[in-house]
């Protein structure tokens, strides 16, 4: 939804539209996902993390209409070697680059294509390591945007 408003949202313009995934099929599984320094306040002091996180989609493709801009990277689809995602399945829907979130200069509007609300508890994930605690790492995005608004 936040893609299409994008022509709303200051330092927006740059951002792709979702089409379909390249597979032709809804997918709706555990991913492997690297979050790149960004301006993005949700993920601030999470650059570097290669985190799996949950996918469940039909259209998350990013299609850009001219060059993706590399400063608005949030975060990005990573094959088991850490490198970015280019083919299925580590890419689940063909995003160039491996593109799976944007973010805008200043950080405030960041939106992505996998769920981090579906893996925020360290029970929800596919595997973690013991000792983790009840918190997964992406408890850090949610915290982060209530510190952010007060």
């Amino acid at each position: 939804m936040m893609a299409h408003l994008a022509p709303l949202i200051p330092g927006a313009q740059g951002w792709p539209t979702f089409q379909p995934n390249r597979s032709e099929r809804f997918e709706a599984r555990f991913t492997m996902v690297e979050i790149p320094a960004s301006p993005s306040i949700f993920l601030a002091g999470m650059a570097g993390a290669r985190l799996p996180v949950a996918v469940s989609h039909g259209e998350g493709r990013a299609v850009f209409s001219g060059a993706p801009e590399k400063s608005a990277l949030a975060l990005r689809y990573v094959d088991n070697r850490g490198a970015p995602a280019h083919r299925y399945p580590a890419n689940p829907n063909g995003s160039p680059g491996g593109v799976a979130g944007v973010t805008t200069p200043d950080g405030r509007v960041t939106i992505m294509v996998p769920h981090p609300e579906r893996v925020f508890r360290s029970v929800q994930m596919s595997w973690h390591p013991a000792g983790m605690g009840e918190d997964s790492p992406w408890m850090t995005m949610f915290r982060n945007a209530r510190r952010w608004v007060g």
